[in-house]
């Protein structure tokens, strides 16, 4: 059993997270709705009432063969009946309003905090509870706001019915007289009593059977989101895995994450088959009880058949709202379960911030300075997320124009590339560039969006921003002719289109924004020789006065740089070594 300062605690940071909702931009209209959808909540509890006091009439009406009083109650069912359906109705409507605008402001925070500035791949590298971001956003949102709401609701409900029914059944419930060992004793509301003790042990039982609910709903949860992940993985990757012939890898994996589902699934059965043990049996003995415990008046006549169908139904609703816990316990674990994997997330982008900040240590600095012509890398360290060191500090100047080859290291090479991007930040010292140049960074894969190739060719501007001529001459440029004809069809690109044909599509690309500052990594090692040295010749054709830094190891890259510099490992970290490299033709001459 959780304490009540963990309770009070995870409260705390739930509406930290999700209150801003109340005191947005729209927060007058937020709370005009949450103030209209607490009124018919009123009204909810109001026709229960009208419904205890019609009992009443209506059964007093038969006892006592009145067929006057009897149409009369029939008019009034009708009434309140129309009552209950307007008032449902409109409470369903607003409810849902109310959930699918915090659910989208949840979503949008999120989604800024998580795809922004690189978080969304940085936040991979740090330790902690925060896997399958995706699923977490698009699932266990919807169900942090949509149960936040739907139990809140409930339970107000269920407090202002038992805050109804217990004058209620205090009034019907009489002062009867009892006589233990001699004494006569007057017990006023006797009925409450017995409901209060009756929900407390059925809901103390409850609590205790339906813990193991909570874990079982947070595993299997998790469980879920790793599965989903997996079949995700095979979808993105599916072209790789048909090349491979990997089919049968990827089935014994999947098979394997459906595994951890099954248990799940199995965890929580047991844990619901304890619980439901307990609930068929109470909610059962819950429609006779009272009768059970009224039946004494009735047939001794001190109330009338009205009264005791009155007197049961109001011990009915008081007990039904004083079991609030047993009715909502696996919906709660199941929400709980949610908000933790939400949270979990956000307090992972909130250290990552902390980490990118420097967090007391040292960080590398990125600027982009009108003083500064190039770029400069000043006592810069490059270290892993957890503080090792990979890349010793060095000095390095590269002038506008200049062809650079980066050999050697390559897990260290890309690390240089992420931190002039600003996405790599562990480590020290400072890297300046020119303000106002255009810097593009070519992957060795391209991220193809998926939907039609213009806008594939556009990222991350609109497909607007490239015209038909534009369009024709960067694909032609890069030998792409045939895809001319399916300029504005969608498809799924990256995987109907091979690794060469992609990157010659990073190539077409760079026409298109035509950089100052050309970033690439291996952005050609799919292509054949012949391929390779055409994309190569384009650059130097297409942009002679732009500045190149390219990350490959292959011989005939050399040949298109004038200047090498090599990341070399040495033992635990690697040294940067600066070297001159001999033009083409004076190496042949």
């Amino acid at each position: 059993m959780e304490s009540s300062k963990e309770v009070a605690g995870f409260a705390r940071r739930f509406l930290d997270l999700t209150g801003g909702y109340w005191s947005g931009p729209d927060r007058w209209k937020v709370r005009l709705l949450s103030v209209a959808l607490l009124a018919l909540t009123v009204v909810g509890v109001v026709v229960p009432v009208l419904i205890n006091l019609w009992s009443q009439r209506f059964f007093d009406a038969l006892e006592q063969r009145s067929m006057d009083r009897f149409m009369t109650m029939i008019v009034a069912i009708i009434g309140i009946i129309a009552l209950n359906i307007l008032n449902t109705v409109l409470h369903l409507r607003v409810k849902r309003r109310l959930q699918l605008g915090w659910r989208a402001w949840l979503t949008e925070k999120l989604l800024d905090d998580w795809v922004s500035k690189g978080r969304q791949h940085q936040v991979t590298y740090l330790p902690g509870d925060h896997d399958n971001p995706d699923g977490r956003i698009a699932e266990d949102i919807r169900i942090s706001t949509e149960y936040a709401i739907d139990l809140g609701l409930s339970l107000i409900y269920c407090v202002l019915l038992l805050a109804s029914f217990t004058s209620i059944l205090w009034e019907l419930s009489g002062a009867p007289e009892v006589t233990v060992f001699g004494y006569t004793v007057t017990v006023p509301g006797y009925l409450l009593y017995v409901a209060l003790l009756y929900a407390g042990a059925g809901t103390t039982i409850a609590m205790l059977m339906g813990q193991p609910l909570v874990h079982a709903a947070n595993r299997r949860q998790g469980y879920e989101a790793d599965f989903r992940f997996g079949l995700a993985r095979v979808r993105e990757h599916a072209q790789a895995v048909a090349l491979l012939h990997g089919e049968g890898d990827e089935r014994r994996r999947l098979f394997g994450l459906f595994q951890g589902v099954r248990q799940g699934w199995h965890r929580q059965t047991r844990a619901l088959s304890n619980m439901m043990t307990f609930t068929s049996a109470y909610s059962v003995l819950s429609t006779a009880f009272p009768i059970l415990v009224a039946a004494p008046r009735y047939i001794s006549g001190a109330i009338s058949l009205g009264v005791l169908m009155q007197t049961a139904q109001a011990f009915q609703q008081t007990v039904a709202a004083l079991s609030w816990p047993i009715d909502n316990l696996p919906r709660v674990a199941e929400w709980k379960a949610s908000v933790e994997r939400v949270l979990g997330l956000h307090d992972a982008l909130k250290r990552l911030d902390a980490e990118v900040a420097g967090n007391g240590g040292a960080r590398i600095l990125v600027e982009r300075l009108d003083t500064e012509h190039n770029l400069s890398f000043r006592n810069v360290a490059i270290a892993e997320t957890d503080g090792r060191p990979l890349v010793e500090p060095f000095d390095l100047e590269i002038r506008p124009g200049e062809r650079v080859l980066i050999a050697g290291d390559a897990g260290a090479a890309i690390r240089l590339f992420r931190a002039v991007a600003r996405v790599w930040t562990w480590g020290s010292g400072r890297i300046s560039l020119p303000a106002h140049t255009r810097v593009f960074f070519m992957p060795q894969r391209p991220y193809l969006p998926h939907g039609s190739l213009r806008a594939a060719l556009s990222y991350p501007g609109g497909p607007e921003k490239v015209d038909d001529g534009q369009a024709r001459d960067a694909l032609a440029r890069v030998g792409l002719t045939h895809l001319l004809p399916r300029l504005d069809d969608s498809d799924h690109w990256d995987e109907i289109m091979a690794l060469p044909e992609q990157q010659r599509l990073g190539f077409a690309r760079l026409l298109i924004r035509r950089p100052d500052w050309i970033f690439v990594e291996h952005a050609t090692d799919a292509l054949d020789p012949d391929g390779e040295e055409d994309m190569l010749r384009l650059l130097d054709a297409e942009f002679p006065a732009a500045t190149l830094l390219t990350i490959g190891s292959h011989p005939g890259l050399e040949a298109h740089h004038r200047r090498k510099v090599t990341l070399e490992r040495t033992g635990d970290a690697v040294r940067v070594r600066d070297e001159r490299l001999v033009p083409l033709e004076d190496r042949v001459a």
